[in-house]
């Protein structure tokens, strides 16, 4: 029967110059956390990692006075899965989120997801198999997908880099096997912006299906429909997050003037966001794209359950493409056949990314078989995560 002896947190830096419309990633960083088990396999510990998606600061304040208390007082067969075999992570997150009041959903999600990813590492690694697999099995999914469809988030404005530097990011992409490339805009003026992905599309030979753009959330609805007006004819791959994420009526007057395709959700953080998003931004399911990120929303306890939302709502699994460029949203890609995952080839280091041998091709990335998230086969980020518990 095993038993969760100790959990570690810390935080790291994935800091850059870089800024996208609304924020500069200058300091930013993440939390980590090791959930170590009393199973000893090959001389040392079976031990889940986790860590927050980009984005989001660190929630080590949350993560040391309530959400790993609450685990580590709870009685070990509360966490147990009904054949005692592994830790199940369903249970622990209903200890975790105990005595937590609905409403308010900021950074409290993001602390039970750092932990819910490294409770799902753990579970897969005590069965001895890659998490997609262990989730196939355990949901009963059937075979997971063979690989991913991944596109290259790129394209941030950075001191100095103008759009020469601009091209020569999306040639590196391209280089690495990616097909579709996203760029920011709304950090600039919708000049400069049009100029910007008229450069990009010189790089993709004018294929506008190739280029999705983002604004993280900058604009007000005369902006959104101004610059929905401006790219229109480019036939994008997407518009993503035109104004702020919960501004659910600016998205439905936008979806109504613009036909191409929309992209939202990765700042929609619960199952009762996404519930609000779904009635009331005008969401299309034939064409518009859910970028929740499951680290930073509670975890993949809870996006089971904006699945099985979607589900009851009409929409397939294939328009959700999770924000965050991690193992973990690969895994879960793979297993509940999702549309494909986000990708950060540059960025977010040690945390972005996928395993080391891991190579792009055709726009589509392969899995591990290693148990697990995986984590071993990423050299960086296995010293970090291994340095919390050694």
């Amino acid at each position: 029967m095993p038993r969760i002896v100790a959990i570690h947190e810390g935080t790291v830096p994935i800091s850059s110059p870089m800024s996208n419309a609304r924020i500069s990633f200058r300091h930013m960083d993440c939390s980590v956390v090791a959930v170590v088990s009393d199973v000893v396999r090959d001389g040392a510990p079976v031990v889940g990692y986790g860590f927050s998606s980009n984005g989001r600061y660190s929630v080590g304040e949350i993560l040391r006075r309530r959400v790993v208390p609450r685990l580590l007082a709870a009685p070990p067969d509360d966490l147990l899965a009904e054949d005692g075999d592994s830790v199940d992570p369903e249970r622990a997150w209903e200890v975790m989120t105990r005595d937590e009041k609905p409403g308010g959903h900021g950074e409290r999600p993001v602390a039970v997801g750092v932990v819910d990813m490294a409770l799902h590492d753990l579970a897969a690694k005590l069965a001895g198999l890659p998490l997609h697999h262990w989730l196939a099995r355990r949901y009963g999914l059937g075979e997971p997908d063979p690989d991913v469809f991944v596109y290259a988030a790129g394209g941030y404005y950075a001191p100095g880099k103008g759009v020469s530097g601009l091209k020569d990011e999306i040639r590196g992409f391209l280089d690495l096997g990616y097909r579709v490339v996203k760029i920011k805009i709304g950090g600039a003026a919708l000049a400069d912006d049009l100029r910007r992905i008229e450069a990009a599309l010189t790089v993709l030979d004018g294929a506008g299906h190739r280029l999705a753009v983002d604004a993280n959330g900058r604009f007000d609805l005369d902006t959104a429909l101004r610059y929905g007006e401006a790219i229109a004819p480019y036939g994008l791959f997407w518009y993503e997050e035109p104004g702020d994420p919960l501004d659910f009526a600016l998205h439905a007057a936008l979806a109504e003037r613009h036909r191409g395709p929309l992209a939202t959700g990765e700042n929609i953080f619960s199952l009762a966001d996404a519930r609000n998003l779904l009635r009331y931004a005008g969401l299309r399911p034939d064409r518009d794209t859910l970028q929740i990120d499951p680290v930073l929303a509670y975890g993949l306890v809870e996006y089971r359950r904006v699945l099985d939302l979607l589900d009851r709502h009409g929409w397939s699994p294939r328009r959700c493409v999770p924000h965050g460029g991690h193992q973990f949203a690969l895994h879960i890609a793979a297993a509940f056949k999702l549309g494909g995952s986000e990708s950060y080839p540059g960025e977010f280091r040690p945390t972005g990314g996928f395993a080391d041998a891991a190579a792009v091709r055709d726009g589509r990335v392969g899995l591990t078989d290693v148990p697990g998230i995986g984590f071993e086969a990423k050299a960086g980020l296995h010293r970090v995560l291994r340095a919390l518990h050694a």
